[in-house]
């Protein structure tokens, strides 16, 4: 079966299995206390926010250096649960001897069967990407079970915005913020975690609410790495109104700049295929750090091999799909 059947029938299963039918299923009240320090509109909270209404108030979040530091600051959190805080390299490293503290402690009888607790990294994509991901490469490899979050906005948000591996071609940030922007692209952090074979492996956005919530339900009957990478909207480092977070979000799934997708049993199946792609202007168009390319005049060449980046990943879709 091609891809685009695979990514077919995973949405089908998705509404025979899933609790997740509507919009309407998402809890209406959160594990995670608002009032928080984190900015308005800021895309990963409200990822983060869905995370933690489905993993349930047993869980422990391991909190890698980045801007959800600023979640807890001490002596107060809005977590009902339990966090911690590491250093930016050692959130899975954390993880990996909270687990085994946890299975010792049931194996002893200490710990009942109701109040074990799952464990959950919180990273940014700087720490994901980078130094991070040597611990988190490594927990993949020992089967560690637990759930990565990277919550991806795609540069060090909580330090002014520098370029990440995680920042697209031609955005400006704190440290490209002449010419044309970032000369780089974008680290494809999907498949280097998938190398690692991971028991499952998924893209998300808070702007595609179900999704999300279908995407952790299905991981949570899974032992082993859960590895998600959530795209998050950040008003402070894109330059843009707070207000637009989740507009930002779909136009990121429906311009195909984001897509959506799953890895489970060695598979790689899209959630969610626009069915007619809109230009990626109409995202870059929307957020400040890409201002330059369209004034005092339209850089064409540059938007350009971005939308060429983008069909290109649509077109090795397609094909895959076709059996070809």
């Amino acid at each position: 079966m091609g891809e685009m059947g695979k990514g077919q029938r995973g949405r089908n299963n998705y509404m025979e299995e899933t609790k997740f039918k509507s919009i309407k299923d998402l809890s209406q009240s959160h594990m995670l206390a608002s009032g928080t320090s984190m900015c308005a509109g800021c895309g990963a909270l409200q990822s983060i926010r869905i995370f933690f209404d489905i993993l349930g108030k047993n869980t422990v979040f391991v909190n890698a250096a980045g801007c959800m530091t600023l979640l807890s600051a001490y002596p107060f959190t809005p977590f009902s649960g339990s966090w911690l805080y590491t250093a930016m390299a050692s959130a899975s490293a954390g993880a990996q001897g909270i687990r085994d503290a946890l299975d010792i402690l049931s194996e002893k009888g200490d710990v009942l069967p109701e109040d074990n607790m799952r464990v959950a990294v919180l990273t940014g994509d700087g720490s994901a990407n980078g130094m991070g991901l040597s611990a988190t490469g490594a927990a993949m490899d020992r089967g560690l079970d637990f759930f990565c979050i990277c919550y991806d906005n795609e540069g060090y948000g909580n330090t002014g915005h520098q370029d990440s591996a995680a920042t697209p071609f031609g955005a400006r940030t704190a440290t490209s913020n002449t010419g044309a922007g970032n000369t780089g692209r974008k680290k494809d952090l999907f498949s280097v975690w998938i190398a690692h074979k991971p028991v499952y492996a998924a893209t998300v956005t808070a702007a595609e609410p179900l999704d999300l919530a279908r995407k952790v339900e299905k991981a949570m009957k899974l032992k082993g790495p859960k590895m998600f990478i959530a795209l998050a909207p950040c008003p402070t480092g894109w330059n843009y109104n707070p207000a637009d977070s989740v507009e930002i979000g779909k136009l990121a799934v429906s311009t195909g700049i984001w897509p959506l997708k799953e890895y489970i049993d060695g598979k790689v199946a899209h959630t969610k295929v626009p069915a007619s792609r809109l230009p990626v202007e109409e995202y870059l168009k929307k957020q400040g750090r890409f201002e330059h390319l369209f004034l005092p005049v339209k850089n064409d060449k540059i938007i350009g091999e971005i939308q060429t980046g983008v069909d290109e990943y649509w077109s090795r879709y397609e094909q895959s799909a076709l059996g070809c």
